[in-house]
């Protein structure tokens, strides 16, 4: 049986990360690259939450025994098999663990540029789905 208390202790801290996103919104690119705070801020906030989404997948496969994911990216994938997420939006979330990969294991050729684009613009993409993962627990199939 799937932990929810847990999942909506990781649910709101992936709001809380998704807050902290939103501060992002008024950095031009300029300032983004000079300021090594706000570079270290925005990167490690993305890290985190995309950490927390795939302890999420990771947690709800486990306990519904689910074929095990091949790759962090591939737990999106099984969730999407399972229907609680969409195989579109499964595909944004495999991005997101590889642009994860490059953040943890290629550091030192990050692109400042590209990790504004992506706060700026993808950062609704932890919003969805942790509304899925909500509509999942809502449906009560985490008992399956």
């Amino acid at each position: 049986m799937v932990d929810a208390a847990l999942l909506n202790r990781l649910l709101l801290n992936l709001a809380g990360y998704r807050q902290d996103l939103k501060s992002v919104d008024g950095v031009s690119l300029e300032a983004f690259k000079t300021d090594i705070k706000t570079q270290r801020f925005i990167e490690r906030t993305l890290h985190i939450a995309i950490e927390c989404c795939m302890d999420i997948c990771h947690h709800i496969i486990s306990d519904q025994q689910w074929r095990e994911p091949a790759s962090y990216a591939d737990a999106f994938n099984v969730l999407a098999e399972q229907g609680v997420l969409t195989v579109g939006n499964a595909e944004k979330y495999r991005l997101m663990a590889q642009f994860r990969n490059k953040l943890v294991h290629s550091y030192e050729k990050i692109d400042p540029e590209q990790v504004l684009i992506i706060a700026k613009t993808r950062a609704d993409n932890f919003t969805e789905f942790a509304g899925a993962i909500r509509s999942w627990l809502d449906l009560g199939v985490s008992g399956k």
